[in-house]
């Protein structure tokens, strides 16, 4: 089940690679994309139409959702909003892995920027070798552990707890490909779905202060309702086990990149005060 672009892609350079930049947005939801194209043209930034995926008009079951591990891992009957909203998403991995584009700058239509995102975006590429993912919003106050500078207020993070929300990140070929590949059947929502890559071998960063807000004028299309969904107190007996799970794996796997990105750039303060020595040392 596929969503293609309703607008032509304009590819943005962006150091040396290329972004292309895919709003989700529902049909009929008009005052918000008409909202996102002012935010986006303020910014430079053209943009390709996703139209996201009605989970309410799907007929289950269907290949793209496993309803057995939902119930089990997720706790909750079958969301027909949570099941549109995430296959709109993976409709974006998709689209960037049908061009030609290196990076895909994913939006759902109720995020707003800072004026500094194109720069910002600019520098995280220069930091490619750092992330798959780059996420740019978040729902969470959770802690960002700094491994790279940004330049002016902004660095690269990375965060060994649970944050969910996907408004707005970035991902480059080798995620679209994890997430065709791999989040397919659905088993969770989409947001704790994403945040898993560690368990696939990706990287994953924050951008930290986040340029991107989730705050929004608009009710939400997604959240509402959701609790009538939730299964008894029994959904506690797999869901809490896995979720356990989830977080040493997570704290592990991204604690030890964290530990790997501070010997590298310790080492490479060290190489360069060394260096700087030398010339001191031969005279």
């Amino acid at each position: 089940m596929t969503t293609a672009p309703s607008d032509a892609v304009t590819v943005l350079p962006l150091s040396g690679r290329r972004l292309a930049v895919y709003l989700i947005n529902m049909a009929g939801a008009d005052a918000r994309l008409t909202a996102m194209q002012a935010k986006l043209a303020a910014l430079d930034l053209p943009f390709a139409r996703i139209e996201g995926v009605d989970g309410r008009a799907l007929r289950f079951p269907i290949p793209e959702f496993d309803e057995r591990a939902y119930r089990l891992l997720h706790g909750r009957r079958t969301t027909p909003p949570e099941v549109g909203c995430y296959l709109s998403h993976v409709a974006c991995a998709r689209a960037l892995l049908a061009g030609d584009a290196d990076l895909a700058l994913v939006l759902e239509d109720d995020v707003s920027f800072d004026p500094d995102l194109a720069a910002v975006l600019d520098r995280a590429a220069l930091n490619g070798d750092a992330w798959n993912l780059l996420r740019l919003t978040s729902v969470n106050r959770g802690r960002k552990h700094a491994i790279r500078d940004l330049g002016p207020g902004r660095r690269l993070a990375i965060a060994l707890t649970r944050e969910k929300g996907a408004g707005a990140y970035v991902i480059d070929r080798r995620a679209a490909e994890w997430i065709v590949a791999d989040l397919l059947p659905m088993r969770l929502a989409w947001d704790i779905a994403f945040d898993l890559e560690f368990l696939s071998g990706l990287r994953a960063a924050f951008v930290d202060p986040l340029p991107g807000s989730q705050r929004s004028d608009h009710p939400t299309q997604i959240q509402a309702g959701l609790r009538a969904y939730k299964l008894g107190r029994s959904r506690y007996l797999t869901v809490l086990p896995y979720r356990a799970w989830l977080e040493v794996a997570r704290l592990a796997c991204r604690g030890a990149r964290l530990m790997r990105e501070r010997l590298r750039r310790r080492g490479g303060a060290v190489t360069g005060a060394g260096s700087a020595a030398d010339p001191g040392r031969q005279a």
